[in-house]
Parts: C-alpha cells; sequence; structure tokens
C-alpha cells in the first residue's frame, strides 16, 4: 500500500506545495542576504581590519601587532581595562536591577484582579521609544546641581541634591548615575518579555497548585519562574550584549572621554576614540586598535553568551 504525500493548497495559481520542498528559501534569502551584508561582512572585515595599521591609502600589514599593544601598551591597556571593568558595573545594573524589576512589573502586570494593566505596561514601556541622546541631555540637565538645586529645594527635596560638583561630576558616582538614568530608560523591554512568558503559562498549572495549597509566593518561586527560564536565559543574552555596545547614553549624559576622569569610560567610548574619533590630544583615528578592541570584545562576549545559551535554551 503506498502513502501519497498530501499537498499543500497554494494561495494563488492553483498549484499545490508538497511538504518537505525548498519553496521556503525564498523567504529565507533576502534576510540571508541583509544580514551577510550588514552584519557578517563588517564583523568579519573588522577582524582583517584589526590586523593592519594606519588609515585609508596608507595601511600596512602588522600581523598581531594591534592585539599585543593593546595588553602590553601602558596607556592603551590601562584605558582597556578601565572600560572593561566600567562595563562589568554598567552591566550589574542592569542584570540585577533591570532585569529584576523587569520580573516584578511583569509579575504584578499579569495578576488578573489588577486594574488598569494596559495603562501600566504603557507608561513602563514609553520611555523606551525616547532617544536615549534626549532622555541623557535631560537628566544631565536635572543632576546639575546649578538647575535643579533649586527646584528641589522648594518641595522638601533638597537631599538629593549632590554638591558642589553634582552626581555626574563625582568620580565615585558618575557611573552609577549614569546606569541607573539607563535602567530606568530601558526596563520595559524586559518587562514586556516577562509579561509575554508569564501570559504563556497554563492557567492549569496554577489552579491545580493553588488546589493543593501552595501560596501565591511558592507558585512564583516554584512554577512560574522555573518555566520561563529560557527567556531569562535570552534577557540576560541581550542585556549582555547590549550594555557591551553602549555608547550613546555615555556619550549624551557626559562626554566621550567617559569624564570624570574616565570613571563612565565603557568599551563603547573606548572604541569610538581610538577607532573613530582619535584619541587625544593627537586626534588620529587608529582604525587598526579600533577594530582589535572590538574583536577581542567580540570574543569574549561570545564565551559568555554560548554558555548561557546551551544552560537556559531548549529546556522544557
Amino acid at each position: 500500500m503506498t502513502v501519497k504525500s498530501k499537498r499543500i493548497p497554494a494561495l494563488q495559481g492553483g498549484k499545490s506545495i508538497k511538504p518537505g520542498g525548498i519553496y521556503w528559501m525564498r523567504y529565507v534569502i533576502p534576510a540571508l542576504l541583509f544580514y551577510v551584508i550588514f552584519m557578517a561582512y563588517p564583523m568579519l572585515d573588522s577582524i582583517r581590519l584589526s590586523l593592519y595599521e594606519g588609515t585609508a591609502g596608507t595601511r600596512e600589514f602588522v600581523g598581531f601587532a594591534n592585539y599585543v599593544r593593546l595588553f602590553t601598551d601602558e596607556v592603551v591597556s590601562k584605558r582597556f581595562w578601565n572600560a572593561f571593568g566600567n562595563n562589568w558595573i554598567f552591566f550589574a545594573y542592569h542584570m540585577i536591577l533591570q532585569n529584576a524589576l523587569g520580573i516584578l512589573f511583569a509579575a504584578i502586570l499579569t495578576n488578573r484582579t489588577m486594574r488598569g494593566r494596559k495603562f501600566y505596561q504603557t507608561l513602563i514601556f514609553i520611555p523606551c521609544t525616547v532617544a536615549v541622546l534626549v532622555t541623557g541631555y535631560l537628566f544631565k540637565i536635572m543632576m546639575n546641581p546649578q538647575w535643579s538645586k533649586a527646584p528641589l529645594e522648594s518641595v522638601g527635596l533638597g537631599f538629593l541634591v549632590h554638591s558642589p560638583l553634582g552626581w555626574l561630576g563625582d568620580h565615585g558616582t558618575a557611573l552609577s548615575a549614569v546606569s541607573l538614568v539607563s535602567v530606568w530608560q530601558w526596563v520595559g523591554i524586559p518587562t514586556m518579555m516577562f509579561v509575554a512568558a508569564f501570559q504563556s503559562i497554563d492557567d492549569d498549572l496554577l489552579e491545580a497548585a493553588s488546589i493543593e495549597g501552595a501560596s501565591p509566593w511558592q507558585q512564583f518561586i516554584r512554577i512560574r519562574v522555573p518555566l520561563i527560564i529560557p527567556v531569562i536565559g535570552m534577557v540576560a543574552i541581550l542585556t549582555f550584549v547590549a550594555n557591551f555596545n553602549a555608547f550613546d547614553v555615555v556619550f549624551a549624559m557626559e562626554t566621550p572621554e567617559g569624564a570624570p576622569d574616565y570613571a563612565t569610560d565603557l568599551i563603547g567610548t573606548l572604541f569610538y576614540r581610538y577607532g573613530v574619533a582619535g584619541q587625544h590630544p593627537v586626534g588620529i583615528p587608529e582604525p587598526g586598535l579600533g577594530s582589535a578592541i572590538s574583536t577581542t570584545i567580540f570574543a569574549m562576549l561570545l564565551c559568555g553568551v554560548i554558555p548561557v545559551l546551551v544552560k537556559t535554551q531548549g529546556k522544557e
């Protein structure tokens, strides 16, 4: 007895599509071409560029000299490890505070007894739609004692004024201030992802747990959170990658030099100074060294992302 393969009726033309065919390639190829042209090729070309020294027209192949300089040159190495350490602090604020708030907000917003859930979802997400440069500039003004001291003192919030340098001018508070502004702006992204994850959980599981006597807290810790581990892993990866590519928030609130005294210098601003604008006071860009910085960080990101993917994705 022979079994004929079923055919799926086509939308147009009266033809049918046989399962297992390669017709799907016509939908994949445009996205694949876009990825290769705008993502894969620039990344590979950056690796190639890291093996050269000089600007366009005067480039000379130097092998791994840029990488050696990155880790052995007294000035460059100091700046790199300082930015690398600052980036971990910046990431910690987002990973611990932003994502924890995202889970908390999502748990509250998926409570069926809560009124106005759509309104609060919109309210939390609105800052994500504002340009980072606009947000950074506004907070820069609000954190400037010359602008904010009188208004805050008039409403009894004078203790928030960090005089005389301000939150952004103090070496000990500048990075925390920038990080918290970034957390405030982007907390809506993980919140929406966690809301979608919580909403996908079968209500029968929670009802069964409630019948068995599980408290809301026990349901949250032992049922809801374990079931969204893959989403938590994906959010962690997105946070990790985005934070190590951060540039605009520091550019808007401080300077590309990571003022004050490199306290807010991140990998993104370090790359910009060396690879694009040129490090002060020389001001001559070094694309080779900039590419070495970006390639090194790419390798580090890869080493951090793969274990998280393996650990969290695919779990049922």
